[in-house]
């Protein structure tokens, strides 16, 4: 890279170990190292692939860095190391890892920002049931709740997306040979979370996520006007006239509320904005911060409003900014002796009648 330019990024997608996401990733990398690219390996899990392991053969190797936590050695990926090496291009694998406590980066996916800024291309792997949104649908899906998370934005950033698809009766047929991990582990894991059910609703989450990608890469670009245009680049098309807003409370749902959100306005290109109404003498409010801390990280737009009456405070501010759409979640069981008055959502509802509103469930296992 030259001038100065930020790298790009190449993310192999799939949708559970094993499908060939690093392996693909190698061959790309000897491919570019015979066309002469200067490219080295800032950190490969080998996972004890033998076929995966015989691609690294004749790549430089960056070493890993040692990390000591509660007297314990970890490794983890050398980022200093990699900068002052300065390649073209690196390949990190395993994307969404997170790294051991006191690395100089809490995320793998912001050192490999700090290789981006540096103009060095980087190429990474990443599973679908890593990304932020998908979170609650993978628990809903498998039972599983995962806990090494990647924000959408960093993969819809990313300069392209490469889905690495194979069968589930392909993967488990590559679990029971040995492939991916050694016999007793194996037979573990196909028991549990690589049961037929679970790969299969993965497998589809991967496929959907990388169509709403090609169709994301595939939407027209809006010209210039002519009147008063200059030559140049066409601009990027406009923004959806759709603008959501999502209801946060100190109650563990809201981070459901804030995936769920998040991810409808993703899909239908809608700006997407936080609100959380506080109130006189408030108990929450380190969980209400730690939420809007969760919207932020994904580049939502929160606000904090200061009110008596919340669902007033609600529909006011909805208006105020031309929300289209309100995620709320469920309102909490009242005393029998409140019932017959409305509750914060029915009067929101009420009060915002020139608004969808959509009222997320909390589900549990």
């Amino acid at each position: 890279m030259s001038g100065g330019a930020r790298g790009k990024l190449k993310v192999y997608l799939g949708y559970a170990a094993g499908v060939g996401k690093t392996y693909r990733m190698l061959l790309e990398a000897q491919d570019l190292k015979r066309q002469g690219a200067d490219i080295v390996v800032g950190y490969f899990e080998p996972h004890g692939r033998k076929e995966t392991i015989a691609l690294i053969e004749g790549l430089e190797v960056i070493p890993r860095r040692e990390v000591i936590y509660n007297g314990a050695r970890f490794e983890e990926m050398d980022t200093d190391a990699i900068l002052s090496r300065r390649p073209a291009v690196a390949v990190v694998d395993e994307f969404a890892h997170t790294n051991v406590p006191g690395s100089p980066r809490l995320k793998r996916w912001e050192d490999v920002h700090v290789l981006l800024d540096a103009s060095i291309d980087v190429l990474t792997t990443v599973n679908v049931q890593h990304l932020e949104s998908l979170n609650d649908q993978v628990y809903d899906a498998t039972g599983v709740r995962v806990r090494e998370t990647v924000p959408d934005w960093v993969v819809d950033e990313a300069d392209e997306v490469v889905l690495i698809d194979l069968t589930t009766r392909a993967l488990r047929n590559r679990l029971e040979r040995g492939v991916v991990y050694a016999p007793e582990k194996a037979r573990r894991a196909m028991d549990n979370f690589f049961n037929e059910a679970n790969l299969s609703a993965l497998r589809e989450m991967a496929m959907r996520h990388a169509a709403h990608e090609v169709e994301e890469r595939l939407r027209p670009v809006q010209p210039p006007l002519l009147a008063g245009s200059t030559a140049g680049a066409p601009e990027a098309a406009p923004r959806s006239s759709e603008r959501i807003l999502i209801c946060l409370t100190g109650r563990p749902s809201s981070a459901v509320l804030i995936r769920r959100g998040k991810r409808v306005a993703d899909y239908l290109q809608a700006d997407c904005l936080a609100i959380h109404v506080a109130r006189p003498h408030e108990t929450d409010a380190d969980a209400v911060e730690r939420h809007l801390t969760f919207a932020r990280n994904l580049r939502i737009d929160t606000h904090i409003v200061k009110a008596e009456d919340v669902p007033r405070a609600i529909a006011d501010f909805a208006r105020a900014q031309k929300i289209t759409q309100i995620f709320m979640g469920r309102s909490l069981p009242r005393p029998m002796w409140k019932r017959l008055r409305e509750n914060v959502v029915q009067q929101v509802v009420r009060q915002a009648r020139d608004m969808q509103i959509t009222i997320v469930a909390e589900r549990r296992k």
